[in-house]
């Protein structure tokens, strides 16, 4: 089967490779297994392909609830450990309103209006490290 399309699966979140990056769109609400099956699957097409980056859609999505927050910001995380970058997208007005009555703030995870917004996003280059100001290090 070729890794820029896959077909989706009853009960499971479609994950599309294009190019370098991966394409998520979340439709509905997200369940504890769909969750953790899409956590997993970005993980594993993250090392297998080599991609980048992540974008997830999110324009589908009425409500986003602590749950889906955290999960958000762990796939971020997991992403950025395995050196690909994500951004979501499609954010709605009631979603980001939502997100900071919770008290949401979601470290590492890039927002971005649309899925075309996002992909320009990753396709810059990210800055370098800063060197030196570290502990320990003498000039």
């Amino acid at each position: 089967m070729n890794e820029a399309f896959s077909r989706p699966v009853a009960g499971q979140v479609p994950v599309l490779r294009l190019g370098d990056v991966l394409l998520v769109t979340l439709q509905g609400d997200l369940h504890d297994s769909m969750a953790h099956r899409l956590q997993q699957d970005i993980s594993e097409t993250i090392v297998r392909s080599g991609v980048t980056g992540v974008v997830i859609d999110i324009s589908g999505v009425e409500m986003v609830d602590s749950f889906l927050g955290r999960v958000l910001a762990e796939i971020a995380a997991q992403s950025a450990l395995l050196a690909a970058r994500t951004v979501v997208a499609g954010m709605r007005p009631a979603v980001a309103i939502t997100l900071v009555e919770l008290g949401l703030t979601l470290p590492g995870l890039r927002t971005a209006l649309t899925t075309e917004a996002a992909l320009e996003s990753l396709a810059r280059p990210v800055a370098g490290p800063r060197s030196g100001g570290g502990l320990g290090e003498s000039p």
